[in-house]
Formats: structure tokens, C-alpha cells, sequence
């Protein structure tokens, strides 16, 4: 029977150890990337002007 014990117990050890690394990378609950639109005025070959939209997320 403590051979049991102690066997329920290791293994119960190493499925914690294997479960805490998979949420260290977790942004959390209800995480939302702040997003704005970024405006880039370029030129093209003609002189014309060019605005290009970008969306950037941090």
C-alpha cells in the first residue's frame, strides 16, 4: 500500500511540473492587443502622392 502511495504521489509531482511551464506564456483572461492604424504618405514613380495604411498591434 505505501508503495502505491508514494508512486500516486510522484506521478501526481510531474504532471504539476509538466502543467506550470504550459501557462507561463498566457497573456491572461480577456488580454486585447492595443491596435491603431498608422498612415505611410509615400510617392510613386509619377510624383503622385501615395497613403498607405498600416495596422499595427503591440
Amino acid at each position: 500500500m505505501r508503495k502505491f502511495i508514494v508512486s500516486a504521489t510522484i506521478a501526481l509531482v510531474a504532471a504539476a511540473s509538466f502543467a506550470a511551464p504550459s501557462q507561463a506564456g498566457n497573456y491572461g483572461y480577456g488580454y486585447k492587443p492595443q491596435c491603431f492604424i498608422k498612415k505611410v504618405k509615400s510617392y510613386d514613380y509619377y510624383g503622385n502622392v501615395v497613403i498607405r495604411k498600416i495596422k499595427v498591434c503591440k
